[in-house]
């Protein structure tokens, strides 16, 4: 089997790709030119920020770049099409020959181009509606190589082109147009528009069954365009594929060639490879790692901050305590003094947090304890408390007041008493 995918990516620049209008008007058919709806003698002006946006995604995909960049007119007749002609990039693209590593797999990139999005069409029962709004709003394509092997494989990796683009400051929260293709024989089958990976993914899952199932009765998987309807979880026929051949693409003669020489564009950000390197580094869980790191701007800078000054696992218990109470703008001093108490098995909990959210501080001087004073106070508790271990057995939760009890006496994190109370009880039952 072979999935590839064209991922489409849109850039949040103040105005569309061609002309001045702006990119992110609310009510339909106000953010409209004659440049946007095609009209004759209009003329495409090359918005700067989107060449740099998409520079920066090319760069971060590792694909090779050339000097120059060019654009073509992808002709074709649609509705939501009203120069009957798309401009976009062929020979030319922003970045190609590029890759995504993941783990220890690796998907190419075969190219990433700057496009104009068509309008939207909106279906009515009785009659279909058109806001030309999004007509022109600039659009990156990620053209993949046809290497992600299952359903599984495809998540794996669309969670890391994902952080990669957040990262890069995507928003991502808008859903990312992705066209799936896929083949198990000889002919390709494209599912356009999916939005959000589970439906990819179950999308990808269910046509890879439908092929097999025609495959396994002889019959051939015939070259097409189709949907996917989430309601039925299924795929559904659209219409022919078009050919290469019969887009006609032409030179846009409205467009020079763009040099890419002295373009500024940002660097980029691999959460999923600071994950591994710092697991290796510092002896910690990678998946909890990238859990914490993957799109969390914030975690990223105080585990930055406080990586050589307090130990992984205390940084790693305060990034996870800061993200239970909604804390994750807590500033460097306050997160290190949070990180330290935790460090010196104090507890930390949200009235913690709260003050220093506020700028306040809080005292990180926990008394010592040796391990065998606490496990004798615990078994004393459990002692004078006749019919506890019965009662535990039942309910599991009996023993959350002797928790309690040594946080008050000893301040310390109730996960380091809750481990000795587990290795004790368990002792008992030997």
């Amino acid at each position: 089997m072979k999935i590839g995918l064209e991922v489409h990516v849109a850039l949040q620049t103040n105005t569309k790709l061609f002309c001045r209008c702006r990119n992110d008007a609310a009510e339909v058919n106000t953010a409209i030119c004659p440049t946007c709806m095609g009209f004759p003698g209009s003329k495409p002006v090359l918005n700067g920020s989107a060449l740099s946006i998409a520079l920066g995604i090319a760069k971060a995909l590792n694909c090779k770049t050339r000097e120059k960049v060019s654009f073509i007119r992808k002709v074709y007749f649609y509705p939501d099409l009203p120069k009957s002609y798309q401009i976009t990039q062929l020979d030319e693209p922003m970045g190609y020959d590029g890759g995504v590593e993941y783990g220890k797999r690796k998907v190419g990139i075969r190219r990433v181009q700057l496009e104009e999005d068509p309008a939207r069409i909106i279906r009515e029962e009785e009659y279909t509606l058109i806001d030309f709004n999004r007509s022109g709003v600039p659009l990156v394509e990620i053209v993949t190589e046809p290497e992600i092997v299952d359903p599984e494989d495809l998540r794996s990796f669309l969670f890391e082109l994902e952080s990669i683009l957040y990262y890069l400051g995507i928003d991502i929260e808008k859903e990312l147009k992705i066209d799936l293709n896929i083949s198990l024989g000889r002919n390709r089958v494209e599912v356009k528009n999916v939005t959000g990976i589970r439906n990819l993914v179950d999308a990808a899952r269910h046509e890879m069954e439908r092929q097999k199932a025609l495959l396994d009765s002889g019959k051939d998987v015939v070259a097409e365009t189709r949907s996917y309807n989430e309601g039925k979880g299924v795929t559904e026929e659209s219409r022919e594929k078009e050919s290469d051949e019969e887009y006609g693409y032409i030179y846009d003669p409205d467009l020079t060639e763009y040099s890419l020489t002295g373009v500024e564009f940002a660097k980029p950000l691999m959460a999923g490879k600071i994950a591994h390197d710092y697991a290796e580094r510092y002896g910690a869980n990678e998946d909890t790692l990238r859990e914490l790191l993957m799109f969390n701007r914030d975690a990223l800078r105080l585990l930055e901050h406080a990586k050589d000054r307090r130990s992984m696992k205390s940084i790693i218990n305060a990034i996870s305590l800061l993200r239970k109470y909604n804390g994750m703008e807590m500033d460097e001093d306050s997160f290190d003094q949070m990180a330290m108490l935790l460090e010196k098995g104090g507890y930390v909990g949200e009235e913690t947090v709260k003050k220093l959210l506020s700028g306040g501080s809080i005292d990180i001087n926990v008394e010592e304890v040796k391990v065998e004073d606490l496990d004798r106070e615990i078994l004393e508790l459990i002692n004078k408390n006749e019919g506890l271990i019965e009662e535990y057995e039942k309910n599991p939760k009996t023993f959350n007041f002797i928790v309690g009890e040594m946080m008050k006496k000893h301040k310390l994190n109730p996960r380091y008493i809750a481990e000795r109370l587990g290795k004790l009880l368990e002792e008992r039952r030997k």
